[in-house]
């Protein structure tokens, strides 16, 4: 895989490294804390940003169209599926979910980084269309009974919308070897450090850098 020449940076030491953009996805049973573990990522680090997602849902009381996710009709969703424009799409406890597939080839180009927070479903698929570019990341919650409380203390869901969820949990948590990390989020400090260190040692990985690496080696020997 080449390296692009890009300005964004990868530190080592002091030297900064132009390289390929990192595609961090980061999937959960719902409820287990990638939402959450996405937003402290995206506040605390600048070089990487949140690959919105088109849905069919309807919009929570908390989310912001377009900021959230672009909310579509199931007519409009259909035509980006059928016309080539999503990386991925997955049917998830009845609602449509996907991504737009132009704006993530732009950012990686380009040497920047591109979270997603998505299902088991969509992140199988984009390991399959962009292996090389992918770091997949699955969150598991300590404990069903402690899923269920979140779930709760969200309040965003009816009950029988909870109850589905957890009946689909059971599934999704065979579904980790799929992933090339695993990480408990038993204590969110804990889990977040976890994912900093992830994401520093993946801009790191040779073949992202490796023309940057090539051309600080002509210069070191020169």
């Amino acid at each position: 895989m080449s390296t692009p020449a890009s300005t964004a940076p990868s530190r080592t030491g002091h030297e900064r490294l132009a390289r390929r953009g990192v595609m961090m996805v980061i999937s959960s049973p719902s409820g287990a804390g990638k939402g959450t573990l996405s937003r402290l990522l995206l506040d605390s680090d600048k070089e990487i940003e949140l690959s919105i997602s088109v849905t069919t849902r309807g919009r929570r009381p908390s989310e912001v169209d377009g900021i959230h996710y672009h909310f579509i009709e199931k007519s409009h969703f259909r035509a980006m599926a059928e016309n080539g424009e999503l990386l991925e799409w997955a049917e998830v406890h009845g609602n449509f979910y996907g991504t737009p597939r132009a704006s993530v080839e732009r950012a990686l180009a380009e040497g920047r980084d591109v979270l997603f927070d998505v299902d088991w479903q969509g992140a199988a698929q984009i390991r399959e269309r962009m292996a090389e570019d992918v770091a997949a990341i699955f969150i598991l919650p300590p404990t069903m009974a402690e899923l269920r409380s979140r779930l709760h203390r969200r309040a965003e869901d009816p009950e029988d919308a909870i109850e589905r969820r957890l009946f689909n949990a059971r599934s999704e948590v065979q579904e980790w070897p799929r992933f090339d990390y695993v990480v408990i989020n038993d204590d969110l400090d804990g889990a977040f450090a976890d994912l900093k260190a992830i994401l520093r040692a993946e801009r790191l990985k040779r073949d992202r850098i490796a023309g940057s690496v090539s051309d600080f080696i002509e210069r070191l020997l020169a």
